[in-house]
């Protein structure tokens, strides 16, 4: 087949070795993305309680990386459809850099979460642009594949990370600031191998206006969102004044930005696209799976120190079953879908699978078994290795290769957004539901009433008869924000289900063939 006279074809016509060697820069990339996130996850405990800080502050040092890189996002993804993809990479990656350096010399959790806000550039960079560069060297026949690769890399950062950060703060020569300062080597490893290895050609558009205005009005709509989330009935009433306002000046914000991304030349979230009833229903389903995976997951190093009482590195050891589930279901389904060209039933499988492991995980409180909380893990790893990468490959497939970086970080912003919600959302039902359980049971046992949810995290420093009070508090608490994932999961499930059958395209650009042929 002739191919027409672009550059596409040069970003194409690699063969199976030249992608492996370009895809093993990027793996790496999209790993110390992910584990940025991850590695801190059991060592959140031990750092804010060092840190001096809150259950809030807890939630808002995952949050902010969570909502910078949301936000980024979008722009990331319509620079690649301007730019040079690789250049691209490469600047998110010293960002990402920067980010992790500031962040490892914080000295209180407000600078913290300042820091982690400014990785999450980087982050929201690394993720999108990752993809992007993927859809423009491999068809979406044989992305299936390679899907399985991009998998089992999110698989071990996902759960590896968790056991690394419990691994350095349990080091005493490390300490937790090494949870930051250790994907630093490894993004600078990543970037040389990309500069050895990554071959993109440059394409460059005149007169190129970017939508920083509706990127702008999304993050500040969303991030009013989520500090009414995080601080309503707490310290304000949930029919208060203050709720009015911020919910009101969200959706203001909001309602704003789909004016200006209706009206903008280079919208940051093209509405063309995202009308599209593959894309709008991917959307949906990626916004629910973001919601359940991120939310849930992040408080499972929680409820293994705090509620069950576990070190850190056995915190981590803990959560493989989780990642196991990924790797095992995303590198099996991968291939399936390569082998079929059909993606709709792993979708489906993947989104039902994920709402019975947070079913299950809903049963769990501070004295459930470990082999059960492992099996409803390995359920929500396969569900989310089954339906994650494969929600942006049916998006992949109905868009021409020229508007692949917009469509890629339209599904990865809902995702994150998703995930961004879900953490201040289960994050502040958890911390209420906890402060109430700490309050209740003090008072029953004759403590002085207080230490609740938006108290110190520094269990070690409580008496012996408050640890217990604290730890069955978060254990029991903690099952509860589970059933709220298996329940935001079941919205995932229905968008799947009215996904049409999907035949993916064997040509790398739409106009070489039609998705279904």
């Amino acid at each position: 087949m002739s191919a027409p006279a672009t550059a596409t074809p040069t970003a194409g016509a690699m063969n199976h070795r030249q992608v492996l060697e370009a895809l093993s820069g990027l793996l790496l990339v999209l790993f110390v993305a992910m584990l940025s996130g991850t590695v801190v996850s059991t060592a959140l405990p031990q750092i804010i309680g060092a840190l001096e800080g809150s259950q809030t502050q807890y939630t808002w040092v995952v949050t902010a990386t969570l909502l910078t890189a949301t936000a980024s996002t979008p722009i990331w993804g319509k620079l690649a459809d301007l730019f040079n993809k690789k250049t691209l990479v490469q600047v998110a990656i010293v960002v990402f850099v920067a980010g992790s350096i500031v962040s490892g010399f914080a000295q209180d959790a407000g600078q913290l979460i300042a820091a982690r806000a400014f990785q999450g550039i980087g982050v929201g960079g690394l993720q999108a642009l990752v993809q992007v560069v993927i859809a423009a060297m491999i068809p979406p026949r044989e992305r299936g594949r390679y899907n399985g690769y991009l998998g089992g890399v999110m698989a071990v950062a996902t759960v590896g990370g968790p056991l690394l950060g419990g691994l350095i703060v349990d080091t005493s020569w490390l300490g937790w600031r090494w949870c930051f300062f250790i994907g630093v080597p490894v993004a600078v490893i990543a970037l040389l191998v990309l500069q050895a290895t990554l071959k993109m050609p440059t394409t460059r558009r005149e007169d190129v206006k970017i939508d920083y205005l509706g990127a702008g009005l999304i993050a500040a709509g969303v991030s009013v969102l989520l500090v009414w989330i995080s601080f309503v009935d707490d310290s304000f009433a949930w029919l208060s004044w203050q709720t009015f306002a911020m919910v009101g000046a969200s959706v203001v914000l909001l309602g704003l930005a789909v004016l200006v991304e209706a009206r903008a030349a280079e919208p940051v979230v093209p509405l063309e696209i995202v009308k599209r009833r593959t894309t709008a229903l991917a959307i949906l389903a990626s916004l629910a799976v973001g919601m359940a995976m991120f939310g849930g997951a992040v408080f499972l190093g929680q409820y293994f120190q705090i509620g069950r009482g576990y070190t850190p590195t056995e915190a981590g050891l803990l959560t493989i079953p989780m990642m196991a589930g990924v790797l095992g279901a995303s590198i099996i389904s991968g291939r399936m879908i390569t082998k079929s060209g059909r993606v709709k039933p792993y979708i489906v499988v993947g989104a039902a699978v994920l709402v019975v492991g947070f079913l299950l995980l809903g049963q769990i409180d501070h004295d459930t078994s470990l082999v059960f909380v492992g099996a409803a893990m390995l359920l929500v790893g396969a569900g989310v290795g089954m339906s994650m990468q494969n929600l942006v490959l049916a998006v992949q497939n109905t868009v021409p290769l020229k508007d692949i970086g917009a469509a890629s970080s339209t599904v990865a912003f809902f995702r994150s957004l998703g995930g961004t919600i879900g953490v201040s959302v289960l994050g502040a039902v958890l911390a209420r539901r906890v402060e109430d359980a700490i309050t209740r049971d003090l008072a029953a046992a004759g403590f002085p009433a207080g230490g609740g949810g938006g108290g110190s995290l520094n269990i070690a420093a409580l008496p012996d008869a408050v640890q217990h009070i604290v730890r069955a508090a978060y254990g029991d608490a903690t099952g509860h924000i589970f059933l709220i994932s298996a329940a935001i999961g079941v919205v995932g499930v229905v968008a799947a289900l009215l996904l049409k059958p999907i035949t993916l395209r064997s040509s790398l650009d739409l106009s070489e063939g039609k998705p279904g042929a």
